[in-house]
């Protein structure tokens, strides 16, 4: 196993020091120490996510199957007493809602088809039918909701009878509708270059493309002072050839990413500039070196940011339960005690329920829902 390369501090002046520093690198101190945070959490919270994904498939689906399982012999119970003669017809009304309700998810959700047999003898439509009118239902109701949050009219047609094809319907639309934009933006601006130029308009021009030059060649200025010096073409020694190959990856790499921080950490580890450089940096180059960091530090940002929505939609928690690695297996470990608890409770209530008083006595407890009460999240 290959060792990691050790990390060099970049920091401008020592603690003592810092008070002395100027503007620009007190920023630069600053923008690295974010980068180096928002990077280490970035890199913790992957590798933890991995570890749950790996968690879920060993420790929390066979709960859930189990779990699953158990309720399926509930509904097999709900069916056989449905049969039974001591039961009233508002107690049968109750049950079979129950048997409805709990065989269509089993079947829809868990995949438990041996079930459908069961719930078609309760709805006359049979399962697939039902559940053709369930998607055809969520479908209308997603595309209301997709239609006032993104402002999207859905086509006449348009295939969207299951989440992934109503996903990339939205994206569809939502592309088209960018393309559209950005044709707009092109056109505008073509108009507004054809207008004269101010002088001042002229100067700010000149000014911002000479930044963006300056910026791109001081990350291209350190790139070319490493292959200098690691180019592997010309070394004659083998060995000597493969180590330097190694680096130009890593040059190359960092490079392609205009990750400045790793190139001048590259640069402090193989000694081609050192602290004494670092605190002597002129101030016109910190500030385009600050440029390049707060663009870094905003990538890393939107990363995380993005990481954190999917593990959220993958775990069904807000974002700020997931945002750490402790956080990540805080929410695991909850859902797997509580899946636990709901399988010895499930048990206790299949042998209690056997005995007909007492389910009778529990349907007394039981509600059917009303047509008025149906939330979109009962879909869910």
């Amino acid at each position: 196993m290959a060792t990691q390369p050790q990390k060099h501090i970049i920091q401008i002046g020592t603690k003592k020091q810092q008070a002395i520093l100027s503007k620009s690198q007190k920023e630069f101190n600053r923008l690295i120490k974010k980068i180096e945070t928002l990077g280490q959490s970035l890199h913790s919270l992957r590798e933890a996510a991995q570890h749950i994904q790996q968690r879920v498939q060993t420790d929390y689906r066979p709960l859930l199957e189990q779990y699953s399982r158990f309720r399926a012999d509930l509904v097999r119970m709900f069916d056989r007493a449905y049969e039974r003669k001591e039961f009233t017809k508002t107690e049968k009304k109750k049950l079979v809602d129950l048997i409805q309700k709990m065989a269509f998810e089993l079947i829809d959700v868990h995949g438990l088809d041996e079930l459908k047999p069961i719930y078609d003898k309760y709805d006359p439509d049979g399962f697939d039918q039902t559940n053709v009118e369930s998607d055809q239902q969520t479908a209308y109701l997603m595309k209301e909701m997709m239609g006032s949050m993104f402002g999207i009219q859905f086509e006449d047609g348009a295939d969207v009878s299951d989440p992934q094809k109503m996903a990339a319907y939205v994206q569809e639309q939502l592309a088209q509708r960018e393309a559209a934009e950005a044709e707009r933006r092109q056109q505008a601006s073509e108009r507004k270059s054809k207008k004269p130029k101010t002088e001042k308009q002229q100067e700010r021009e000149a000014k911002k493309l000479a930044e963006e030059r300056n910026i791109t060649k001081a990350v291209r200025t350190l790139y070319l002072d490493l292959v200098k010096a690691f180019h592997p073409d010309r070394e004659p020694d083998e060995a000597e050839k493969e180590r330097k190959t190694e680096i130009m990856h890593r040059v190359t790499e960092a490079y392609e990413k205009s990750d400045l921080l790793a190139l001048l950490r590259l640069q402090l580890e193989f000694e081609h500039i050192d602290q004494t450089h670092l605190e002597n940096l002129a101030e016109e180059q910190l500030k385009y070196y600050n440029k390049i960091l707060r663009q870094q530090a905003q990538e890393l940002d939107d990363e995380f940011f993005a990481l954190q929505n999917d593990l959220s939609a993958l775990t069904g928690k807000p974002a700020f339960a997931v945002s750490t690695p402790i956080a990540l297996e805080f929410s695991l470990n909850s859902d797997i005690a509580q899946l636990k608890r709901d399988i010895k409770q499930i048990k206790a209530d299949i042998k209690a329920l056997t005995e007909p008083v007492a389910l009778k006595q529990w349907l007394k407890t039981y509600r059917i829902q009303k047509p008025d009460e149906f939330s979109f999240f009962d879909l869910m």
